[in-house]
């Protein structure tokens, strides 16, 4: 009887069946007809992908500034890892405002300063640069010094007779290194001149606040901290052009060595003394590492020069490939250096102020 009744029903469905063949197909909602709601309402715009070199606009606008200047290789690398680092510490503040972290804005005032420096640092606040911090283009034969007392002591060591053509290459990065720091002590101490300029005439120092006052406490308190560094760096200057490099040298490369002098005046225990030392070592063989790179780089753009100007094409796009593989490495190596150097620096320093 239930098998009647199912056959009975099969009978009436197969006029309905027949009609649907003859229709034929209809459109799958998922791919849309042409009444369909994906036919007639406009996509959801696609997310904007970012085309430029950083992920902040305004460090795009100083790279691409950087590009227009036409920059040595190894300048527009050196200014890349910096813009990399100013980017990352920037992104690290937004965070810290979100969670309310910086309340009295010393971050963010931090933050400036830094970005100060680095506009002086390659030319791009519109001054003159009279530094440079690239070996590659100032050697022991460049004699040009802004500091006379610098100056004077480099001709000594020259004349002396004390130091081999390798020691002369070490010691003259050496001095540029010092006078980089002298550079970045004069941009903060301009920066916090004007600061102060501005709370004077905008505020009555009686009634400045305490947040204000203790932001400018921790800069003067940076910037005490920097000239000690750099008179440090002087005496040991002056000692090394007199008496040539000892035995007793521990590392070669200058930021090792003011790492390796603050961390032996930290209130570090021998261990951790130790166990830094090591990491300068491994952080030492980095910085060669990448000076590799940067002359490689610089040859490599020189030899590129010569090759395009005899227009074989073939010739000329292997050394585009070669210079461009160069140029991310450097950059790379650059960045991790930089961001070594930061995280050392911060570490030498946390030592030095639990001392005090």
């Amino acid at each position: 009887m239930a098998l009647r009744r199912v056959r009975a029903g099969l009978r009436e469905l197969r006029p309905l069946l027949l009609l649907l063949l003859l229709l034929g197909p209809w459109p799958a909602a998922g791919h849309g007809g042409k009444y369909s709601r994906e036919k007639n309402e406009p996509a959801p715009p696609s997310k904007r992908e970012p085309t430029g070199e950083f992920r902040i606009e305004k460090l795009n606008q100083l790279w691409e500034k950087a590009q227009r200047l036409n920059l040595s290789p190894v300048r527009l690398s050196e200014l890349h890892a910096d813009l990399k680092i100013q980017e990352r510490d920037e992104f690290k503040w937004k965070k810290m405002k979100s969670e309310g972290l910086d309340e009295d804005g010393e971050k963010e005032a931090k933050l400036r300063r830094s970005l100060s420096v680095i506009l002086a640092k390659y030319g791009l606040d519109g001054r003159k640069d009279t530094l440079s911090t690239n070996f590659l283009n100032h050697g022991p034969e460049d004699d040009s010094l802004e500091d006379p007392r610098l100056e004077k002591l480099w001709h000594r060591a020259r004349a002396s007779g004390k130091f081999s053509s390798e020691e002369l290459d070490k010691l003259w990065r050496e001095f540029l290194h010092h006078q980089e720091k002298v550079r970045e002590y004069n941009i903060l101490l301009e920066t916090l001149s004007r600061a102060e300029e501005i709370h004077e005439n905008v505020i009555s120092p009686a009634d400045m606040s305490h947040v204000a006052e203790d932001a400018l406490r921790s800069r003067h308190s940076e910037l005490k901290d920097r000239l000690r560094d750099i008179s440090q760096g002087l005496d040991r200057l002056q000692r090394v052009s007199h008496q040539g490099y000892g035995a007793e040298a521990e590392f070669a490369e200058p930021r090792v060595m003011d790492l390796w002098d603050l961390a032996r005046a930290a209130n570090f225990t021998q261990k951790e003394l130790e166990s830094f030392k090591e990491e300068l070592k491994h952080f030492e063989a980095k910085i060669e590492k990448h000076n590799h790179y940067q002359k490689q780089l610089e040859i490599s753009h020189q030899k590129l020069k010569h090759v395009e100007s005899f227009g074989d094409q073939e010739h000329i796009s292997r050394n585009k490939e070669r210079y461009a593989l160069l140029e991310e490495k450097t950059k790379e190596l650059g960045y991790k250096v930089k961001k070594h150097l930061q995280d050392l620096s911060s570490r030498v320093s946390r030592g030095r102020h639990n001392e005090l």
